[in-house]
């Protein structure tokens, strides 16, 4: 790959992902692959002022084994020094990139109920540190080839090819393979927020989706006090601008928890704690998914809902049309950053408090309080496809075309 393109893509992190403040600390984590291209973007956030550049190395097959031998109580505990590093990031508030290069089977065969029983005992440990992050620091998800996940979506490649394949589909769908990719995210980002801007003129209280090919025939309702978002997001109090998910093609906002009714059909496969679940629905009622189907991964799935009382309803409500760079470069990413941004998605778990107008005012508790649904997941499912159509219903009753045949009913 080009070295003047990588590190064009090393600086779009840097200055339009996490946009760096002058001193800054930077945390990253990190597989350990493309350790040059690590190196490029530990240099851009130097260049871009950080004061400070840590890294923070993740493993996936040592996360395996983590799984596979030590025991139920050990998986379930943190030490000391662990809970003083959650207390000190939330202190700190570090920008924070995440490169994204994870095997989409690299979890499969480990024991589901003992991943999830230990998420379980951890997560209200953490979750003060993490509720008093929320909304006040910049972070980054961008993605870098590994190896395993290049082989997956180029098997008829060598090793070499395959990867090589992965970062031109990676660049390209980030719109990020061109002389100034901060430039072209401005731009971009300005559309989104374009779109922003006309759905919540409508004031919409319900979204309904259909899909005559694929079946989805849904329900979901929305807060008074709910806003679509997408595009660069704004820190809490402060004029500070950053690109959570590069790429991201999509406008989002978090429906009311426990209203929605119907079925809807995944139109692309998920990766969830390393393992795929393939071809599934999900049904609910009374704002709840009381039925899952799946052709593979159905257990997951079922383990998934019931991680506590928040994981079977919604938290987000996304719109993607359906003529993007990350469908139309054909390839199955088997990533959610990159499957959600090709087709409209829907994510159960956890909402976004910042979805909230003027959610400044509002503590998290009454942002939950309100409806914004509270989870120790959000896991994203696409339901997007060529015939899909959604159609608002404004507070008054009227009905507004919102999708019509996958995209924008309105230009």
């Amino acid at each position: 790959m080009d070295t003047q393109t990588l590190r064009n893509y090393a600086r779009l992190i840097a200055r339009s992902g996490v946009n760096l403040m002058p001193g800054q600390t930077v945390v990253i984590r990190s597989e350990p692959v493309q350790l040059d291209f690590v190196q490029m973007l530990v240099e851009e956030c130097y260049l871009a002022g950080a004061g400070k550049v840590r890294m923070e190395w993740n493993y996936q097959p040592l996360t395996r084994l983590h799984y596979q031998y030590r025991s139920l109580e050990s998986l379930s505990t943190l030490e000391p020094w662990e809970i003083e590093k959650y207390k000190y990031q939330a202190e700190t508030l570090p920008a924070t990139i995440f490169l994204d290069s994870e095997d989409p089977d690299g979890l499969k065969g480990v024991d589901q109920e003992k991943m999830a029983k230990a998420r379980q005992a951890i997560y209200p440990v953490i979750r003060p540190y993490r509720d008093a992050m929320e909304n006040k620091y910049q972070w980054c998800i961008a993605a870098v080839p590994g190896k395993e996940w290049a082989e997956k979506l180029f098997p008829e490649l060598d090793e070499a090819e395959a990867e090589e394949a992965l970062w031109k589909a990676i660049l390209h769908c980030a719109r990020a393979d061109g002389p100034d990719p901060v430039e072209t995210w401005e731009r971009h980002s300005s559309e989104i927020h374009r779109r922003c801007d006309w759905l919540n003129s409508l004031k919409l209280r319900r979204l309904n989706y259909r899909s005559e090919s694929h079946g989805t025939d849904f329900t979901v309702g929305l807060l008074p006090q709910m806003l679509f978002c997408g595009g660069s997001e704004k820190l809490e109090g402060r004029e500070l601008w950053y690109n959570p998910n590069i790429p991201s093609e999509e406008v989002f906002t978090s429906p009311r928890a426990g209203d929605a009714e119907g079925i809807v059909y995944a139109t692309r496969p998920l990766s969830y704690q390393g393992q795929l679940i393939e071809n599934f629905s999900v049904r609910f009622e009374k704002g709840r998914a009381v039925e899952v189907r799946a052709e593979k991964g159905e257990e997951l799935l079922k383990t998934m809902i019931a991680m506590d009382e928040g994981a079977s309803m919604l938290g987000e409500c996304a719109l993607v049309p359906y003529e993007n760079p990350i469908r139309e470069s054909g390839i199955l990413f088997y990533n959610t950053l990159f499957d959600e941004n090709a087709a409209c998605h829907l994510a159960l778990g956890m909402g976004f408090s910042s979805c909230l107008k003027d959610y400044e005012n509002y503590t998290l508790e009454e942002a939950r309080a309100l409806g914004v649904n509270d989870s120790m997941i959000h896991v994203d499912f696409m339901i997007g496809c060529a015939d899909l159509s959604i159609t608002g219903v404004t507070e008054d009753g009227a009905e507004v075309p919102i999708f019509r045949n996958g995209g924008w009913a309105v230009e």
